[in-house]
């Protein structure tokens, strides 16, 4: 299994066979078992692919059929928990450090937009890795909690609670996200997939026009970020967008679970809600303060 970018793709292993480019077939059970307990399989084009096979399975001789992978050492739900939880501990730590000692002035503006970028540097670098690496991950949670930290003590300086705001904003997206998906309301098909990573890929582009229209002074109030009904609906999408990532979070970790993945790669599962989280938390945070500003 290839390892991704963060934002634009995830890692997927598809059960049904319904993610895009993960064609795999039913860990237990066999195709039958598979088809009996499915009801879209019948009608799913692939999955009768002969290719098709589970990512972990064992292979024991050239051209026997692959065995499923042994329980030990196998990603379990505890696990993605615990390190999810040690890596937004992590972020949550560096930003009230960084709040703490840090005052509000174009000093720390500038440490935020180094550890930002520090930030962003760590986590490419853990994207395009074949293996997780735990301390690429905790580093880039304790850089990204000093720039959330300095952002956050900027913008409560001026909206008073609007961190607070953002984090019960945030909270709430997730939930709901997570709600719905485990209801069975949104099923992350490849069309699915394919479709919301097109508009991802679309909005970030169209957003990076925006950045260098401002930089270059054509568009002083910020254009598309501005901080009226414009900017509104901007971030009320890319809100829409990250409950879309974490959809991909969920599968990922929902058919990694089922298909055995090796227990490091929790940490690939806490590192991809994290990086979903902090997107909202921004988004929400500069989507309160619009609110607040037109009150």
């Amino acid at each position: 299994m290839r390892s991704s970018n963060p934002v634009f793709s995830r890692r997927g292993f598809s059960r049904d066979n319904g993610y895009a480019g993960f064609n795999t077939a039913p860990q237990a059970g066999g195709a039958a078992a598979g088809t009996q307990g499915n009801p879209y399989a019948q009608g799913n084009p692939y999955a009768q692919n002969p290719y098709a096979q589970n990512p972990y399975a064992q292979q024991t001789q050239y051209g026997a059929p692959p065995q499923a992978p042994a329980t030990t050492g196998r990603m379990t739900m505890d696990d993605v928990v615990m390190r999810s939880a040690m890596t937004l501990g992590t972020v949550a730590v560096g930003a009230i450090v960084a709040w703490a000692l840090l005052p509000v002035s174009s000093g720390s503006l500038g440490l935020a937009g180094g550890a930002g970028i520090i930030a962003f540097v760590l986590a490419m670098v853990q994207s395009f890795k074949r293996t997780p690496s735990p301390a690429l991950i905790l580093g880039y949670a304790a850089f990204e909690g000093v720039f959330l930290g300095v952002i956050s003590e900027m913008y409560n300086a001026r909206w008073s609670g609007a961190p607070f705001q953002a984090v019960l904003g945030t909270m709430a997206v997730s939930g709901a996200t997570l709600l719905v998906y485990k209801a069975g309301w949104i099923r992350v098909t490849a069309r699915y997939a394919r479709i919301g990573m097109t508009i991802a890929i679309a909005f970030c582009a169209v957003m990076l026009v925006n950045l260098l229209l401002v930089v270059f002074g054509a568009a002083p109030d910020g254009g598309l970020r501005s901080m009226g009904p414009l900017g509104a609906i901007v971030g009320i999408i890319a809100i829409l967008l990250g409950a879309f990532f974490l959809t991909l979070d969920f599968k990922q970790i929902e058919d990694g679970i089922a298909y055995g993945a090796p227990r490091e790669e929790a940490w690939l599962a806490a590192f991809g809600l994290t990086m979903t989280l902090v997107w909202i938390y921004v988004e929400m945070l500069r989507l309160v303060a619009i609110f607040s500003s037109n009150d």
